[in-house]
């Protein structure tokens, strides 16, 4: 009888692309249905997928689903590891195939009949073997990963990273100028999406020609590579072999900036206020927030309703709060005392890494914990009771490390607040708010006095950071 066969074809990594794997795959599977009579009715190819990390396979599945529809009834791989690593399914590919009445399963080196108990037996025989093959390959993968972690040597393949030649270790000046560009603008308070959409609009595209968006661009700034730190699973473990763009401490400012303040890059409304979670209701101590009156005049209101929890009793015009907080912002930058205190709260490059350091390991130590939770080998109250010295670690690294940023902000400003007031225009509100944030904790907002129609500067009392 004809038999109705299927191809199989699937190779687990195509770095160039070009398909010639799996292309070799399908024409020996050719070959060997031809040997046997067998017509070949359809031919399905995952490229680049792996069976052995439970990663979903397309064409795999839709085989699957054509031999319970009855539409094959034999079916050709290469090698059986082709087509399954995983014991379960083979398991799963033995019953779709009995209950469709499929008994023949052939390789370019043979066939296995799969209605009987040792053609099942022999195929669940090189599952495991392909199973073990697979597991060993993939410690000897990570112990690999990990030797080359531990003495800052590059690993894998893909893209030419931004700032470096295609070796990978030598710096591209030209593109090497604007990463230290956006790290100096993001420590100065400017948002990712505000930057990239600028980079877009001076044509500066990324290592692969593509626009900028906000997750590969702050991916890179988190990342140890650009200051020639070894990373491994996410931590920095050490100096590696390339040539750094940045120092190491500005890599400890920019995880601190972009990471421990949890500034979202997803799409969000451009920001109008420059208050904006800076004010705070006399009466009930909530944030005020921005609500424009009817014909766009723009004010911070105490909100009151349905999922808020302000007291809707204080309401103040925007424009005279704002501007009195930024004539404040501008003399305080001229005080003396100001830039002393700084100095003092300054922590040194050094200090700086090694806090990163710490707040990566503790971070890491949470992952930690709540797998052992998951599995069960801790109890809730044994689970909190070690997570809270952990989070209280993260949060004075994280206070410590704002510093910073907070510093960074500031250059060049302190003791030239005339300077800063000259430049306030050409600033985006993003970079405004972070400058004034550096100095203001919030400031308190009074109710107005009846009858006063002009805006009364003694309802705003500024809590100033120290």
């Amino acid at each position: 009888m004809l038999k109705a066969t299927a191809i199989y074809a699937r190779i687990s990594s195509d770095r160039e692309g070009d398909h010639l794997g799996v292309g070799r795959q399908l024409e020996d599977c050719r070959d060997a249905a031809a040997r046997r009579g067998w017509k070949v009715v359809e031919e399905y190819v995952d490229n680049d997928v792996s069976a052995y990390k439970s990663k979903v396979r397309p064409e795999y599945r839709r085989m699957l689903s054509d031999i319970k529809d009855g539409y094959v009834d034999s079916v050709v791989v290469y090698d059986q590891d082709r087509l399954t690593r995983q014991p379960r399914d083979i398991e799963e590919f033995f019953d779709i195939c009995d209950a469709a009445g499929v008994r023949d399963l052939a390789t370019v080196s043979g066939v296995l009949d799969l209605s009987t108990d040792s053609g099942q037996f022999t195929a669940r025989i090189l599952g495991a073997v392909a199973r073990k093959s697979s597991d060993d390959q993939a410690r000897r993968i990570q112990r690999k990963h990990a030797e080359l972690a531990a003495d800052g040597k590059i690993s894998g393949g893909g893209p030419r990273p931004y700032g470096y030649e295609p070796d990978k270790l030598k710096v591209r000046e030209s593109e090497a100028v604007v990463v230290r560009e956006i790290a100096g603008r993001i420590l100065a308070g400017d948002s990712v999406r505000s930057i990239c959409a600028n980079l877009d609009q001076r044509g500066i595209r990324t290592s692969s020609g593509k626009t900028w968006n906000p997750s590969v661009l702050r991916k890179m700034m988190m990342s140890g590579r650009i200051s020639a730190q070894r990373e491994h699973h996410g931590e920095i473990v050490g100096p590696a072999e390339w040539e750094p763009i940045i120092p190491p401490a500005d890599t400890a400012r920019l995880r601190a900036a972009l990471g421990a303040d949890g500034r979202s890059t997803s799409a969000r409304h451009p920001r109008r206020y420059l208050l904006a979670g800076l004010l705070r209701c006399q009466y009930c101590g909530e944030s005020l927030v921005s609500r424009p009156r009817a014909g766009g005049v723009r004010q911070y209101v105490c909100a009151k309703g349905p999922g808020l929890s302000g007291c809707g009793r204080i309401s103040v015009l925007a424009e005279p709060v704002e501007s009195l907080i930024f004539n404040s912002v501008i003399d305080l930058l001229d005080t003396p005392r100001l830039a002393e205190g700084i100095a003092r709260g300054v922590v040194d490059d050094q200090v700086a890494a090694a806090l990163h350091s710490d707040l990566d390991a503790d971070q890491a130590q949470l992952v930690e914990l709540a797998t052992a939770y998951g599995n069960k080998d801790l109890s809730l109250a044994e689970m909190l009771a070690a997570k809270k010295p952990i989070e209280e670690r993260i949060t004075k690294a994280r206070k410590k490390l704002s510093r910073l940023t907070r510093t960074t902000v500031l250059d060049g400003y302190l003791g030239h607040g005339a300077e800063l007031k000259a430049e306030w225009s050409e600033l985006n509100l993003t970079r405004q708010a972070a400058i004034v944030k550096a100095l203001l904790d919030h400031a308190v907002i009074a109710p107005a006095v009846r009858g006063r129609n002009i805006f009364d500067r003694e309802r705003v009392t500024a809590v100033w950071k120290r």
